[in-house]
């Protein structure tokens, strides 16, 4: 059965790699970005270009043009990270990551939830560096409190939607080698991809709300 997925910052990296795994699969992708790049532009995907995940204006205009669609798979994919420490409270970096990593999601999922029927599923890309007992090294204040933050608005929203029937995955998606680490990592896009996906596949109203990384383990709070 063929699926419409719906994958924010799809333009390059993850969301890219996440856009061509559901490609493969034979589901139909609605690509969202702010500029799309010639890879995502060579795909099959549904491209629409000039979303501001943080705009409310933006995500108004998307809902219009998503008008009639039924999502079954949303994954909020986009995000930032920006160097900060205990010597650099830079507070527009903070403020940046926040509105962006924490409160985009959330505002995404608010304006196409009427698009998700009963059976649906919601992903929210985190990161392990917002979990509390796993935090060995410190620093990064500005990105580890923005991951924190979207891991309790995922808690937050499997409890809000599960009346609906919809399911929420929070999760990491590894160390992946992309632009933003600067091509570093353990894993390429696509293995990271291949591993997000699996985790919604086996998501059930059960398992909504619950930590999990890419490679299949759970992750603490």
């Amino acid at each position: 059965m063929t699926r419409t997925v719906v994958i924010t910052g799809a333009n390059r990296g993850i969301g890219l790699a996440l856009t061509e795994h559901f490609l493969a699969k034979g589901d139909t992708v609605y690509a969202l970005c702010r500029k799309p790049s010639a890879e995502l532009s060579a795909t099959a995907a549904k491209v629409i270009a000039n979303v501001e995940v943080t705009g409310t204006d933006s995500l108004k205009a998307l809902r219009s043009r998503l008008d009639g669609v039924q999502i079954d798979i949303l994954i909020n994919n986009a995000g930032i990270l920006e160097r900060t420490s205990i010597e650099n409270i830079d507070d527009a970096a903070f403020e940046r990551q926040y509105r962006v990593n924490s409160l985009a999601p959330l505002k995404v999922t608010a304006a196409l939830r009427d698009l998700m029927p009963a059976g649906s599923k919601l992903a929210l890309v985190t990161s392990r560096m917002g979990s509390m007992a796993d935090n060995s090294s410190g620093g990064q204040y500005g990105y580890r409190m923005s991951k924190a933050a979207l891991n309790a608005a995922g808690v937050s929203l499997a409890h809000d939607l599960a009346g609906d029937n919809i399911a929420v995955a929070i999760l990491h998606p590894g160390f992946v080698q992309t632009d933003m680490v600067g091509g570093m990592g353990d894993v390429t896009p696509q293995q990271s991809a291949s591993g997000l996906a699996a985790r919604i596949e086996e998501l059930t109203m059960e398992t909504s709300g619950t930590f999990w990384h890419a490679n299949g383990d759970q992750l603490p709070w």
